[in-house]
Formats: C-alpha cells, sequence, structure tokens
C-alpha cells in the first residue's frame, strides 16, 4: 500500500473511537453518519462488517459542528458550521429498489476564502477499520470525461461501487475560481473519489453559495469475474445513475437547412479543394493546400452526401461525380491496394509527422475507406466494389502478417512496423481488430465468399480480454461493436454480444456526463460529448457524427434482441444529444472570440458551415487543430436518421431518438419510440409544402387512445415531448 496523507491517518484513528450519530435507511440500505473533527462520514457497512467511508463535508480548519438535521423527502439534510463558514448537506435515496444513494454539499464562505488543500471523499476499512489494503479500479475520470469511478474490493471479496460526481452542478465554483473540472475523480489507492480543484489564485467571495459536491454512488455485492462482466456491469450501473442525474435542455436545429448551406459552401468554396493528377480532391482542412489529399476524406464525405441525396429523392449531386472520378487515382497498382496519399502528390508530403511520408500507413486508416467502399458497394456502387475488391487482397495480407494485432504506423511496402505502441507498454490499436473484422463481414455480406467471414471470426479474438483496454478510437471501437453484434445474429453465439458491450462500455466510458459551463463552455453544449481517442483534451466533431452513425447502426440491428439493462436507454440519450450538441461545432453558431486565430492546419473561416475539429474545455479557445473538412458529411449523416418522409404527403417527421417502428397507412402512421424507461424526447411535424394539414397525436395504451397536446404550434412545425417505448398514431 503506498504511503498515506496525514488526513487519511488521522481519519484512521478517529473513526473508529466514534459513535454514529445518525442512521439513514432505504428498503435496501441503511448508512450510518459519523462526524470526526473536520470532517462528516457516511459509512456503509458491507454484510462481511468490511466499511466503505464517503467524506460528505469538509470542514478544512476542523472544529465542525452540526446545527440542525432535518428529515425531507427520502432523505436528510444536515446543516453544518465551522470557523470558515456553513455547509449544507442533503442525502437521499434517488430510487430505493436500488442500493443507491446521493449526497450533495453546499458552502457558504464567512470570508473570501482561498482552498488550498482538497482531500479525496473516499476510504475503505476492513472490518476492524484497517485501511484496506487493495482494490482493483476498473475506471476513473480522465480528462474532461464524466466524473465516474468503478472499483471492486477484491481482498477479502466484498462488493464494487460506481460513484458518479455531478460536476455540472459546480460550474459556478469553477467560473469563481477558474478552475476545470478535469481530473476530479479517480486518485491513487487508498485514497479515491472525489476532490475539489483547487483555488490557490481566485478566492471564493464571502456570502455566496457554492456546491462543493454533488455524488451518486451505487453499490453491489457483486465483484466482476472477468472483463466481460465489468464492461457490462459499467453500462448497467451507469445507466442506473444517468435517469437520476441533472440533464440540460437539448435544442432543435434545422438541420436541412444547414445541410443546404453546407453543401453550397463545398460547391463553390475554394478553400475545399485541392487539384491533382486531373482531378479534383476535397482538402482535409480548410485552405490547407500543403498537404496532399487522403482516401479517407474523399470518402467520409461521399459517402453521407450519396445518403442524403438519396433521402431527398435526387438521382445525384455534382460534388458526388467529382469525387468519384478521383477514387481510382489512390489505388497502387504494386501494392495491390488503395493507399492513404494522393501518389500523384505525396512528393508534398513533408515528413513533419510520422505519417506525412510515402506509403507510410496508420492501421485504422487501411480499414476506414475500405469499409466505406463497402457501404457504398452495398447501396449499388459498382465501382466502388470493384475498388473494394481490388484492395481487400492486400489487407488480409497484412492483417495475417501482424496476427490480427495491429501497430499504429508501418511502411506498406515492406510492413516493416515504424511505430509498435501509442506509448509504452501499451500496446498498439487494440481496436482496429474490430474494425477489420467490420470490413470482412461487410464484404461476406457482398460476396458471400465463407473466408471474409471466416477472417471476420479469427479477428475478433484478438479483442477478448481487453475489457477498457480494448478502446483506441471511439468511432472505430463503435464500429467493432455493430460487426460483433452482427456476428452474434448470425452465430448465436453469446461471446460475441458480450464483446460488443465491452467495446461500447468503452464508448460510455469515454463521453463527458456533464455541461462544462465556464469561460467559453457557456457557449456551446458539451453534456453527452464523447472523446475521439482515451486521452485526448478535446472532442472532435467528425469522430463524434462517427459515433453517432454506428451507435445508430447498433441499435437498429439491436432491435429484437434482449440487451442488457441499460443499453439501449444509453445509445438514445446518446442520439437525443449528439443531433443537438454536433451543430455547435459550425463556427457560424460561436462567437468568433472563441475560436483560435492560429489553426495547427489550414484556416478557420467562421463564415462556413463545415465544422472546426475540436471543443476543449471552456477555458481554451477551439479550432485549433483546424476546420475539418472531412467533417462536412455531419448534416448528411443526420438527416436520413432523423427525418422520415411520408410517401406524397409534404411534411416531415422530426425525432431526436431512435425508432421502434415507423408504419404508415393510408392518412396514418404508427410509431413506436426507442429506448428505454420512459425518458423524454422530441417530435416534430415539420410542414415543407402549401397543403393544409389537420394532425391529430394520439398515445395507445392497449386497447385505448389518448390524444396528446402539442408543446407549440407554428406555421411550420407542430412539437410535442413524447417518451421511451411510447406508442403512437398520427392521423391526418
Amino acid at each position: 500500500m503506498k504511503p498515506l496523507s496525514a488526513w487519511t491517518l488521522q481519519t484512521a484513528t478517529e473513526l473508529p473511537q466514534l459513535t454514529s450519530i445518525e442512521r439513514l435507511e432505504s428498503t435496501v440500505l441503511s448508512l450510518e453518519f459519523y462526524l470526526t473533527s473536520d470532517s462528516l462520514w457516511i459509512v456503509y457497512y458491507w454484510p462481511n462488517r468490511s466499511k466503505t467511508a464517503f467524506r460528505v463535508v469538509f470542514g478544512q480548519t476542523g472544529k465542525l459542528s452540526i446545527k440542525r438535521i432535518n428529515q425531507i423527502e427520502n432523505g436528510l439534510s444536515i446543516l453544518l458550521k465551522s470557523s470558515t463558514g456553513k455547509y449544507c448537506t442533503h442525502i437521499t435515496f434517488p430510487d430505493q429498489r436500488y442500493p443507491m444513494f446521493r449526497y450533495k454539499t453546499d458552502f457558504i464562505p464567512d470570508t473570501d476564502l482561498l482552498l488550498t488543500y482538497w482531500p479525496k471523499d473516499i476510504l475503505c476499512f476492513t472490518k476492524n477499520w484497517k485501511i484496506t489494503a487493495s482494490a482493483k479500479i476498473h475506471a476513473s475520470q480522465i480528462g474532461n470525461r464524466s466524473g465516474a469511478l468503478y472499483f471492486s474490493l477484491n481482498r477479502p471479496k466484498t462488493g464494487s461501487i460506481f460513484y458518479f460526481s455531478n460536476l455540472t452542478a459546480l460550474n459556478p465554483y469553477f467560473e469563481q475560481t477558474e478552475t476545470s473540472g478535469s481530473e476530479l475523480v479517480g486518485g491513487n489507492w487508498p485514497e479515491i473519489g472525489f476532490s475539489l480543484p483547487l483555488s490557490d489564485h481566485k478566492s471564493l467571495s464571502a456570502g455566496v453559495n457554492y456546491t462543493l459536491c454533488d455524488s451518486f454512488v451505487l453499490l453491489s455485492e457483486v465483484v466482476p469475474k472477468n472483463a466481460i462482466e465489468t464492461s457490462s456491469r459499467y453500462i448497467e450501473y451507469l445507466a442506473k445513475i444517468y435517469k437520476y442525474l441533472p440533464k440540460p435542455d437539448t435544442s432543435t436545429h434545422a438541420w436541412p437547412e444547414i445541410a443546404e448551406k453546407g453543401l453550397k459552401d463545398m460547391q463553390f468554396h475554394s478553400g475545399y479543394w485541392t487539384y491533382g493528377g486531373g482531378h479534383h480532391y476535397l482538402n482535409a482542412y480548410v485552405s490547407d493546400y500543403k498537404t496532399p489529399p487522403e482516401i479517407m476524406v474523399q470518402l467520409a464525405v461521399l459517402l453521407p452526401l450519396v445518403e442524403y441525396t438519396k433521402w431527398k429523392g435526387e438521382k445525384n449531386h455534382p460534388i458526388i461525380e467529382k469525387l468519384k472520378e478521383g477514387l481510382w487515382a489512390f489505388y497502387d497498382e504494386d501494392l495491390k491496394t488503395i493507399v492513404r496519399w494522393l501518389p500523384a502528390l505525396e512528393s508534398n508530403l513533408d515528413y513533419s509527422e510520422e505519417q506525412k511520408k510515402p506509403r507510410v500507413m496508420d492501421s485504422w486508416y487501411l480499414h476506414h475507406p475500405l469499409m466505406n467502399l463497402a457501404r457504398l458497394a452495398a447501396k449499388g456502387d459498382k465501382e466502388a466494389r470493384e475498388l473494394l475488391l481490388r484492395s481487400i487482397n492486400y489487407c488480409m495480407n497484412v492483417a495475417k502478417k501482424f496476427k490480427y494485432k495491429w501497430p499504429v504506423f508501418y511502411e506498406m511496402g515492406t510492413l516493416k512496423i515504424i511505430k509498435a505502441e501509442t506509448a509504452e507498454g501499451e500496446g498498439g490499436e487494440k481496436d482496429v481488430p474490430g474494425t477489420y473484422a467490420d470490413l470482412m463481414f461487410k464484404t461476406w455480406e457482398l460476396t458471400h465468399k465463407s473466408h471474409f467471414l471466416a477472417e471476420a471470426k479469427r479477428s475478433v479474438k484478438k479483442l477478448e480480454g481487453l475489457g477498457f483496454d480494448l478502446f483506441y478510437q471511439a468511432n472505430n471501437t463503435t464500429f467493432s461493436a455493430v460487426a460483433l453484434l452482427k456476428l452474434y445474429k448470425l452465430t448465436k453465439q453469446k461471446r460475441y454480444l458480450e464483446l460488443s458491450y465491452v467495446c461500447l462500455a468503452g464508448v460510455f466510458k469515454n463521453v463527458q456526463l456533464w455541461k462544462c459551463d465556464y469561460g467559453n463552455g457557456k457557449h456551446f453544449p458539451s453534456f453527452f460529448a464523447v472523446y475521439p481517442l482515451k486521452n485526448a483534451p478535446y472532442t472532435a466533431a467528425y469522430e463524434e457524427q462517427e459515433v453517432y452513425a454506428g451507435l445508430y447502426c447498433y441499435y437498429e440491428e439491436a432491435k429484437g434482441i434482449n440487451m442488457i439493462p441499460g443499453l439501449k436507454l444509453l445509445i438514445a440519450e446518446f442520439i437525443r444529444y449528439a443531433i443537438s450538441r454536433i451543430p455547435y461545432y459550425f463556427p457560424t453558431l460561436l462567437p468568433q472570440d472563441m475560436l483560435t486565430t492560429t489553426a495547427k492546419t489550414g484556416e478557420i473561416d467562421p463564415s462556413l458551415w463545415v465544422a472546426i475539429e475540436d471543443s476543449r474545455d471552456g477555458w481554451e479557445q477551439a479550432g485549433q487543430v483546424g476546420q475539418e473538412v472531412y467533417g462536412a458529411g455531419i448534416s448528411f449523416s443526420v438527416i436520413p436518421r432523423q427525418y422520415f418522409k411520408i410517401p406524397n404527403e409534404e411534411f416531415l417527421i422530426f425525432i431526436d431518438y431512435p425508432l421502434d417502428q415507423f408504419t404508415p397507412k393510408k392518412q396514418t402512421l404508427y410509431l413506436s419510440i426507442g429506448g428505454e424507461d420512459e425518458m423524454a424526447c422530441k417530435l416534430q411535424i415539420l410542414l415543407v409544402g402549401k397543403k393544409n394539414y389537420q394532425f391529430k397525436l394520439s398515445s395507445i395504451k392497449g386497447k385505448t387512445t389518448e390524444p396528446l397536446t402539442p408543446n407549440s404550434i407554428t406555421k411550420e412545425h407542430l412539437s410535442f415531448t413524447v417518451h421511451a417505448k411510447q406508442k403512437l398514431k398520427l392521423q391526418w
């Protein structure tokens, strides 16, 4: 065990000598309260008499005293006083079906005050009040991601704790002290949990109320046996807490208008395009004319644009033709595969980064464009099919060379590994076996040749036992989950379904379930944002859009499958927040002073409807990486998934949730909302023509219907609030 702080040693000495001052019980949980010289503690006694203590108030200077204890609904309210100010803490049971409790503490300082020391808020003890020597920490906060901590007490085998800090409640503290919500939940055993960021240069103001903690605790007597059980329970526990987590409202955006503005910008703004080898190509970033075109960029925009034009009912678009004309120029006859950089302009590579060299490949970059070619081929694109099949053998040879364990960078001709690991001791791109499996499965669906399916099965074996370490890049981990779900549906082998849970647990561990509302964070929503890499310091537009599309696909594929509790809830809620949040990557919706003027690549043009790559902590400027042209497909991707047409009618149905049913019959539409646990979502009827309609939306309950009243009515739309699992009938 690591050396202990003086504060922990003092607590470990005091607590065993004290008598409980209060007890709070739910139908499934009993908590004891203890007051040490400087802290108020909740202590939970496990069945084996081990103990876990949660510090709900820290008095800093000692001399902490209780002034009043009141019974409140489902809990207690305790008022305390110290030499620095007043504390009020509420301890409640959000749902008495589960061993779950919440503690929220507010503080009013008596004078302007600097907080220069703050300990973690969880300590674990044996039945004899000795500090527990070890535990297994499964997950903790990284950067600005969720304030979640999941750990098990294994020696003696005791149970597990899922702890979640609602960092949104601390925004006034962060704003006042100019601190951040980053890296606050975790710690080094045995001192773990949440601690405030220190305010050693900007004081709290006298007489102002600040929330110092808002924490949810879910207890379980189960110690997970393996990575699959750990991941599944992470999803289940997160969903249980999520239901009671304070959540911000969502915004509704006119996505079709945004799409058309973006399409116009792409068509006529020269900063999008480079000419080389006889064809036009999209730049990766606006006005980046130095870097050669990349195959991934072309297909990242082409695929959603094809989906969008099909949704519109158009046969094609000039940009689609322009992009298709140049794809074959990426094919290398010697290697028998597509390559990353356009060969005609690869002499422009400046060697400034490991991958900016001819024939150097990033492992996931090999698969990503091939996966998009497979998607286009599935839509009937014959050229995409041929280019895919001409390249697929090379991809298979590389997989076999690396034994399905992929490095970061390698040389395409020699297959010499240039960079083996993402960081020392962490291995290569661990989710790429899943993206390779996704590619193989898609190719099998196209060709029905069994060796592609065999490759998919062979590859996903490399995902077993990795747990949260499987996650490398959010979009690719999500695609891996989809491939595994499809394998499960085909084979009925449960291990594939369970491995898909491991992938999704990695994704949901990598999200930000709190709203950054300080500094620049006031200008863009961040709740439920997903980070592109496990250590990335910012969220990224394109990866978010692909995670959204991937989770939407997973939900569609999962219909009729009995999933672990809470998974469909989290997927549906991610979709709802994604389509509300992602437009704020467009600089047109942001104050210009929060955008950098010195992007790493290319230029930032605030007038363009194309996303900046990066949104960061509220104290940092956005767009530091650049304005990503390959993110231009965001709106094209959202519209076909959330806007629904009725044949021969002049209105659209928009819903910010996935659907379980959409069945039009004459002048009636039957809908079933997706998700779980009656979470609320939005449904809009959008009028897009001159025809006059009289709409009636009803909720179906058994054999009866109940009319629903719109929240708002305008000339353009009717808006309703509906709920997960709700069955609806629309008549006109």
